[in-house]
């Protein structure tokens, strides 16, 4: 007798927020970055073409201190502490003042997931005060839809390393064969990957390693859903018109890559 195996169910969904959960960095933070430059009297400015490649450096803090390398100049730990200070508030009035929108589909399976009784949990590697700002300028509904969060203030070791991702699963009790990760990014992927976790891929704008994606990624999507059905570049079809519950279901029956 032929007994089936039964499918995981899927218990916690991990969001990446800069570029997976909200158009965040060139209209949010590349802003925020730039005044706060200003403020403490640095003539840099980060247009989109080098802020972009700049995102190759996941976490705020780093990336500062690899741009004053590049220069040759030298940032004290003073110095670096004053800009993100400055540079968290600059962002939070850009959000405050409606400068940070979801991605399409987002706010649709956000809210299927938590109807569901699914875990959501936000894995990222900016700092708790940006992500808090986030949160606030979402409606009442979606800001409760979170059961916590994992930021760059909680662990020492950010993306690509595993450690973000190995807090989450810790924290929500869950393990990584019945979770699942959404990111936009290859160091997101590398992380997710190395905690042993099926990842789905919204690549950004700035990053598209479709190589990387293809080999590791469970899918790779363009978007969630919205107005116009996503485009899967790699994964099973997306019969819905959207990405669902069914669909992240249907990822945890996939082999890790």
């Amino acid at each position: 007798m032929v007994r089936s195996v039964a499918m995981p169910c899927l218990q916690a969904v991990f969001w990446d927020v800069d570029g997976t959960l909200a158009d965040t960095e060139l209209t949010g933070h590349r802003l925020a970055y730039n005044r706060a430059f200003k403020d403490c009297g640095l003539n840099w400015i980060w247009d989109e073409s080098l802020y972009t490649d700049l995102l190759s450096i996941p976490g705020g803090r780093q990336r500062m201190q690899h741009y004053s390398e590049r220069l040759g100049q030298s940032l004290d730990a003073d110095l670096l502490d004053r800009l993100r200070v400055i540079k968290q508030r600059h962002y939070l009035d850009v959000v405050a003042s409606g400068g940070v929108q979801l991605r399409p589909g987002v706010q649709d399976l956000l809210e299927e997931l938590s109807a569901s009784g699914v875990q959501q949990w936000i894995v990222t590697s900016s700092g708790k005060a940006s992500v808090e700002a986030l949160l606030r300028s979402l409606s009442t509904d979606l800001r409760d839809v979170f059961q916590g969060m994992v930021t760059a203030d909680d662990v020492e070791r950010h993306k690509p390393n595993p450690d973000p991702y190995l807090r989450a699963l810790e924290f929500c009790g869950v393990s990584s064969d019945h979770a699942l990760a959404l990111e936009d990014s290859a160091a997101g992927l590398q992380s997710a990957r190395s905690a042993n976790l099926r990842c789905l891929i919204t690549p950004s704008a700035w990053d598209h390693d479709w190589q990387l994606f293809s080999e590791c990624a469970q899918c790779v999507v363009d978007h969630l859903g919205g107005e116009q059905a996503p485009t899967v570049h790699h994964g099973p079809t997306c019969a819905q018109g959207r990405i669902t519950l069914e669909y992240l279901q249907l990822l945890l029956s996939l082999p890790l890559r």
